[in-house]
């Protein structure tokens, strides 16, 4: 086996909790091995410190498995996924949730969410990707799932020198399938839908409405397939508005409000361009919610979104009605818990409004972060009473 050998000082956030080796972190390696294989990471008077995939091709050289000396094979995996999964059940998913969130179910690379009876599954990481086909049998012996659809088709895999790809692994089947969430009926599309076809993180935010929505106007902003607008009719919202520029997205929206009884506004429009002109047309909402795509996809891309993300809630502000809510999302991992909250402010003070944080939010439950991994904690979700 390999030996990766740190720098010195540059094993002690790996022992707090942190998944990854950069390569410019490592004095030198011992031995040879093939990118994906598993080595031993030590500090640099020889220390143990881990074993984890390793991968000469990416920036992150090595992704940590384990910080014990023990065996990694089928039934090392076997028992981290079942883990991972006893954990959501315990806190009672059962229907649909995410099932195993890579480094922070200390699987780097490997994302699984459960959508009723079907897997969707991504490799992120070349050492998942070398062990694909164990991985698979191992989903289909704790899960049963009628199906397994792979959702590897994200510029992520490039960094590791592995090719996009999306298709069956296990069973055929219809990739638009149907799940039940917050009590209600959603089509969701694990071959063309967002991420692994649906934004599972927001399940409980959305589910949150119930405090806000009742009796209320509610202008869904970015709203994808509608998990947002359903649940605020659900809970009570005299009308509601949808807007996302994506037709195919709009679509789903329709079918799913047709799916439980629903009658809710799609409008196709770019978010920024239609806020402006329902502000010429004075048009106030009760509720409006802001859950825009990542803007800060890397680092060097945070100054120009969180010029962004101001500009959308300073327009979203000045469309709540006296006593409404702004509900305002970020998912971009870049900006920081403070820099949101920053940004926030500043909104709030150019858009020339009064406000107080109700509440903030974040991911799931299903959505963890491993203390010590922080990159992880990526959702931000506000809740502004406008005064």
């Amino acid at each position: 086996m390999m030996n990766v050998i740190l720098k010195k000082g540059e094993e002690k956030k790996i022992i707090n909790g942190f998944p990854w080796v950069y390569a410019n972190e490592v004095y030198k390696t011992e031995g040879k091995d093939k990118n994906g294989s598993v080595v031993k990471v030590l500090s640099f008077d020889g220390r143990f410190i881990g074993l984890g995939f390793i991968n000469f091709l990416s920036k992150i050289l090595v992704r940590i498995l384990t910080r014990k000396e023990e065996t990694i094979d089928k039934a090392f995996f076997y028992e981290r996924i079942k883990a991972a999964n006893e954990y959501r059940k315990e806190l009672g998913y059962s229907d649909n949730y995410r099932a195993v969130f890579a480094e922070s179910d200390k699987l780097p690379g490997l994302i699984v969410d459960k959508y009723g009876k079907y897997l969707s599954v991504q490799f992120l990481s070349l050492g998942m990707e070398l062990i694909k086909s164990d991985i698979v049998g191992i989903l289909v012996e704790i899960f049963s799932p009628e199906g397994i659809y792979e959702r590897s088709d994200v510029p992520v895999r490039k960094k590791e020198g592995l090719e996009e790809k999306k298709g069956f692994l296990f069973g055929k089947f219809d990739p638009v399938v149907t799940i039940e969430e917050n009590g209600l009926k959603m089509l969701v599309d694990l071959k063309n839908g967002q991420k692994t076809g649906y934004f599972l993180d927001q399940k409980e935010n959305r589910d949150d409405l119930k405090h806000y929505a009742e009796g209320r106007t509610v202008l869904d902003c970015f709203c994808n397939v509608g998990g947002f607008s359903l649940c605020a009719k659900k809970y009570g919202a005299t009308e509601v508005t949808a807007v996302d520029v994506s037709e195919t997205a709009l679509d789903f929206v329709r079918k799913n409000a047709e799916l439980n009884g629903f009658k809710v506004n799609a409008v196709c429009a770019d978010v920024f361009e239609i806020l402006r002109e329902y502000r010429k047309e004075k048009r106030k909402f009760g509720v409006v919610i802001l859950d825009p795509p990542a803007f800060a996809k890397t680092a060097d891309a945070l100054k120009g979104a969180i010029a962004g993300y101001k500009d959308v809630n300073i327009q979203g502000l000045k469309l709540v009605e006296k006593g409404g809510y702004l509900i305002t999302c970020s998912c971009s991992q870049h900006l920081s818990v403070q820099g949101f909250l920053n940004m926030i402010s500043e909104s709030v003070y150019e858009s020339g409004t009064e406000a107080k944080l109700v509440e903030f939010r974040t991911q799931g439950k299903d959505h963890a972060t491993m203390i010590g991994s922080e990159q992880g904690l990526y959702l931000k979700v506000a809740v502004l009473k406008i005064l």
